[in-house]
């Protein structure tokens, strides 16, 4: 078992962030609402956590947290509350916080159960995404398709997150949402952690915008092929990393 290690943090102000899906979201033409403390301070954690700012191993605290991302302590909490759900911090009683550390089985576990959601969520995304759903998934295509071309790791995994994201709001099925939403932070931690080693950045990112511009185009059976093309990557990249590992 690796040794915890307290790890301290200097204060830095994340650099501005694009909007994310829910914050880009408008009403009947209204203003977008401002973006709730919570969830800034969610979005700013788990990319900490995700890019390993935060490292696997580390044990902070809340108060650390309020004051590296200069937010209150309450929504911290309550980010803290949700990063535990989804088994990127581990509540220890009386001593703070843990990142836990990357399990490789654990990861060809979870990729055998995202395979069959994700495959869902997609091509239910393609079937019901909304006109403005789609300029979106045809924006995030290029994104990803100017990332491959620049090996852009930072800008890759942020459109990762709001394709991920909206995914789950196109597909309109809150059952699939759940269970999804439980692995896709573990699995682009994972992804970040080992892909100098054994990823290629802008192959997987072309595979991105292929899945991206199948369901911008609403060709539910290319989403579902696509999907399956960039799971395929994704577990050979994982076994790759296990076998090295050995």
């Amino acid at each position: 078992m690796a040794t915890t290690k307290k790890t301290s943090f200097k204060t830095k102000t994340a650099e501005p962030k694009k909007k994310t899906t829910r914050q880009a979201s408008s009403v009947n033409g209204m203003a977008d609402p401002k973006p709730k403390l919570t969830d800034l301070a969610y979005d700013q954690l788990e990319e900490a956590i995700i890019t390993l700012r935060i490292p696997p191993g580390s044990v902070i605290s809340e108060l650390t947290l309020s004051e590296m991302f200069n937010i209150g302590r309450t929504p911290i909490r309550e980010a803290i509350q949700r990063l535990a759900r989804e088994h990127l911090l581990l509540v220890l009683p009386q001593r703070g916080l843990m990142v836990p550390e990357i399990d490789l089985k654990k990861q060809l576990k979870l990729l055998e159960t995202r395979r069959e959601v994700e495959r869902l969520i997609c091509k239910s995304a393609a079937r019901r995404a909304t006109p403005a759903e789609r300029e979106t998934f045809a924006r995030l295509h290029d994104e990803f398709m100017h990332a491959s071309s620049t090996n852009d790791d930072v800008t890759f995994m942020r459109s990762d997150r709001e394709f991920n994201d909206l995914t789950l709001v196109a597909a309109r099925n809150e059952f699939a949402e759940g269970a999804m939403r439980l692995m896709h932070g573990l699995s682009r931690r994972f992804w970040y952690f080992h892909y100098k080693q054994a990823a290629d950045l802008p192959e997987m990112a072309r595979l991105h915008a292929n899945v991206a511009g199948a369901i911008a185009k609403g060709d539910v059976a290319a989403a579902g092929e696509g999907l399956d093309r960039l799971l395929d990557n994704i577990e050979t990249f994982a076994k790759a990393t296990l076998m090295s590992d050995m």
